[in-house]
């Protein structure tokens, strides 16, 4: 169990991020057209999850904001925003801010990703969510870079996530 906070306010996670070398836990989410997609779906490309709480909220924002900006000349990476928000909410919010080149992707089906990736908050206001947190995979499926944001209303370290893919 990792130990995050709300503006101060202690909050636990289910576990532990995937540890750098492992393999990325695979998942089933679903994609603003009721889809499952799967990590496998994005095999022989690099993969930046950006776990956020709710698109919903400034910093979320602000994180697929920032990560669309930089992965708009990619074609060996792919960002996946994930959060609990519904496939709709996400269309429309990445539909007004014009965001094209991040794929959200929603646990509305299930919360097995965020146990499985050691995110889902398990007390709290946010109980059920997950924590802020970005996981790069190799196109082989291997874990690169972690981040839990200890702080769920900071910002990811943007810039050592994006120099572990490279």
């Amino acid at each position: 169990m990792a130990t995050v906070t709300l503006q101060g306010t202690e909050l636990h996670t289910n576990g532990e991020l995937p540890a750098v070398g492992d393999d990325a836990p695979d998942f089933r989410l679903t994609d603003g057209d009721l889809n499952d997609v799967s990590l496998a779906d994005f095999a022989g490309k690099k993969r930046l999850l950006n776990i956020v709480p709710s698109l919903d909220t400034p910093t979320c924002a602000e994180s697929a904001r920032k990560f669309n900006q930089n992965f708009s000349n990619r074609s060996d990476a792919v960002c996946l925003v994930v959060s609990a928000d519904l496939p709709f909410a996400q269309g429309r919010f990445c539909s007004i801010e014009g965001l094209k080149n991040v794929v959200p992707l929603s646990m509305m089906k299930s919360k097995k990703f965020a146990k499985d990736y050691g995110v889902l908050i398990t007390d709290g206001p946010l109980e059920g969510l997950a924590a802020r947190a970005v996981v790069v995979v190799d196109e082989s499926g291997k874990v690169t870079y972690t981040q839990l944001v200890k702080e769920i209303a900071d910002e990811p370290d943007y810039e050592a996530a994006l120099a572990a893919l490279g």
